[in-house]
């Protein structure tokens, strides 16, 4: 990952949770010429890695057991220095923390946040 989207404020991820990976990969890889790239992330889970002109740009995976009912949709990443101190300041900016703050293996560690109108969006602190 370039570095520069590992600085404070930067967008650096997007991910697709679909109920159907196989048929997003279809689409989006022919759609857009994407390389897909399929791994295993933690024990049970595979993630799907999205590559334009060799980088990688975006993760599709199946929509996770506690996200059931929810419509598939994109989602976005903004690098933060501190995640848990991200989470704590959300309430008292009118927010609230949708997914507490977790580690993702050899990524790092990541939470999804709500703000005051409703729109989500995930804060990432990535490993050194």
């Amino acid at each position: 990952m370039d570095e520069q989207l590992k600085k404070h404020g930067a967008v650096s991820w997007f991910e697709l949770t679909t109920k159907d990976v196989p048929g997003a990969k279809a689409f989006y890889g022919k759609l857009f010429g994407w390389t897909l790239e399929d791994m295993s992330m933690v024990p049970g889970m595979n993630y799907t890695m999205v590559k334009a002109n060799g980088k990688d740009i975006a993760g599709i995976m199946a929509t996770p057991p506690q996200a059931q009912g929810m419509p598939p949709s994109w989602g976005t990443y903004v690098t933060v220095d501190d995640v848990d101190a991200i989470a704590k300041s959300v309430a008292a900016l009118g927010g609230k923390v949708l997914v507490a703050p977790q580690d993702i293996p050899n990524v790092g560690r990541f939470c999804w946040i709500q703000d005051p109108q409703g729109a989500a969006i995930g804060a990432i602190t990535y490993k050194s």
